[in-house]
């Protein structure tokens, strides 16, 4: 049994109707690897089945604390039915790049079954006419609750279900699976009192450990060496009340064209490009149907803050850090420097604070108080009548540089899907593989009517980089001489105690 932190917990509390709080993907697999070139839907089964022990979200579910005097806890599910979970359909003929979007956009609209673990896959077959795909290949658009897990730790589920070689052999389970003990109320009660009493202690540790941070924040922007978007965030179309219906695409770019564009410019990274990407799409959509505003729009960026032994633990361990996104500026590698700058400004503030400790102060949430918070919020609508903080997500999640397996089919390319909430109606998941790195974007009907058309300004953003970036010359690297000092005058060198590193953060993906 493990209990879901404060953040876990609020993208609960934020999930109505209109505003399921599940992340996902689509992965397309070409069949002619696997055996005899074909792979059926009770193979896919089987191949789950086996691996169900290699991933704790498969198997468990919520158990909720009565009154919500606490955060729910992840138990195991006893009457788990892989069946459920994962479902077959086909498209109509041909089959083609659209259909598959509309379909996903239909699965991706609909909550998941909060009494059941949370997560589902569709496999969905006839992919015969979608360019760069193999014909006769399928795809599977999966859902994952973000109660579960975040970015870093959905790669414990891709993993779990692919590997590296078409055969996949896995070694089985030291012991067959037997579900843990569901908790009576009476126990969940005790554990909630338990913790209540617990609190005052941590949020006393939490506030040492976090001082200094603040402090460091604090002083810097009285100087004005760190400076935040706090503010400066307009309001736009993207940032209202959303219905329950969704749009997704996205496109397909080369990791080498976007790595020797960020060499254009020292010291810019993949992610900087990314945004900038975005950024001008942004600006392309919204100058379109005039609506383009003065000031930058603002894109928040969740940041990892896990160690290196909490990889495979469940929920979600992140930061976040605001990034304006430069679709003010017409000029491509113009808006490109101006997110760089913008990047490291933000990185210095988030590095000042201290992202972790920023982070453990969600676990400090009441739990009555934040659910009833986030309820009156979309009841409310308070997202249409305050400032929003950001106007889009984009969320970058790395992936292997080698081909992946699932059943012996290889896996062609994947697509994220991310949730849209009040006030945010749009997020772009970004997603590395084998060369190749793909931006898509799921966002309300009603305020992208026509996915199509935002997907072009995608690639006419890329394209448009690309070109500009080609114009610049790479910066050689200056290297300046070292005068020699003479062996006899060289003082002995003191020996100096190693010095303690902070964690290096890293974009929920990484940066390179």
């Amino acid at each position: 049994m493990e209990q879901l932190s404060g953040l876990d917990s609020a993208f609960l509390y934020l999930e109505t109707s209109r505003t399921p709080m599940h992340i996902g993907s689509i992965a397309i697999y070409d069949p002619s690897t696997a055996p005899n070139s074909f792979v059926r839907f009770k193979d896919i089964l089987n191949f789950i089945e086996q691996r169900l022990h290699l991933a704790k979200s498969f198997r468990r579910k919520l158990a909720n604390v009565p009154l919500s005097l606490d955060y729910p806890y992840w138990i195991d599910d006893p009457d788990f039915d892989l069946e459920y979970h994962v479902r077959h359909i086909a498209l109509p003929q041909p089959g083609d790049w659209r259909q598959l979007c509309i379909q996903a956009s239909r699965l991706h609209s609909r909550p998941l079954d909060l009494s059941k673990p949370l997560w589902e896959f569709t496999v969905i077959e006839g992919l015969n006419n979608v360019p760069g795909v193999p014909k006769g290949s399928y795809a599977i658009v999966s859902k994952i609750h973000h109660a579960a897990i975040d970015g870093v730790s959905g790669v414990e589920i891709a993993n779990a279900v692919h590997s590296i070689d078409p055969a996949g052999a896995i070694a089985s389970p030291e012991k067959p699976w037997i579900p843990e003990r569901t908790p009576t109320s009476v126990e969940l009660l005790g554990r909630a009192q338990v913790n209540t009493l617990a609190t005052p202690i941590r949020l006393a540790r939490t506030i040492v450990k976090s001082a200094p941070g603040i402090a460091r924040m604090i002083g810097g922007l009285a100087r004005g060496k760190l400076h935040t978007t706090f503010g400066r965030v307009p309001r736009t179309r993207f940032n209202g009340s959303v219905t329950m219906n969704r749009v997704v695409d996205g496109r397909d770019f080369s990791l080498a064209e976007i790595k020797d564009i960020r060499t254009r410019l020292p010291g810019a990274t993949v992610n900087d490009v990314v945004v900038a990407v975005v950024g001008g799409a942004m600006r392309k959509y919204l100058k379109g149907i005039n609506e383009l505003p003065r000031e930058s729009l603002v894109c928040m960026a969740p940041i990892s803050v896990r160690q290196p032994g909490e990889k495979s633990s469940l929920g979600n361990q992140v930061s976040a850090m605001t990034i304006p996104i430069g679709t003010h500026i017409a000029d491509p590698f113009g808006r490109l420097q101006f997110v760089h700058e913008e990047a490291e400004a933000s990185k210095a503030l988030t590095n000042a604070a201290g992202a972790r400790q920023m982070a453990e102060y969600s676990s400090f949430m009441p739990s009555t108080l934040t659910g009833l918070a986030a309820r009156l919020y979309v009841r409310l609508g308070l997202a249409n009548r305050i400032a929003p903080m950001f106007n889009t997500v984009i969320t970058n999640i790395p992936g292997p540089p080698v081909p992946l397996y699932m059943n012996g089919a290889r896996l062609v390319t994947q697509y994220g899907l991310g949730p849209v909430f009040e006030g945010m109606g749009i997020i772009h998941p970004v997603f590395s593989y084998c060369g190749r790195i793909t931006i898509s974007f799921t966002s309300d009907r009603s305020i992208i009517p026509d996915p199509e058309v935002y997907a072009k300004c995608l690639q006419e953003s890329f394209e448009e980089m690309k070109a500009a970036a080609l114009k610049k010359p790479v910066p050689i690297a200056k290297v300046e001489a070292v005068p020699a000092t003479p062996i006899a005058e060289a003082a002995p060198a003191k020996k100096s105690k190693p010095r303690k590193r902070k964690p290096k953060l890293t974009l929920v993906s990484a940066a390179e």
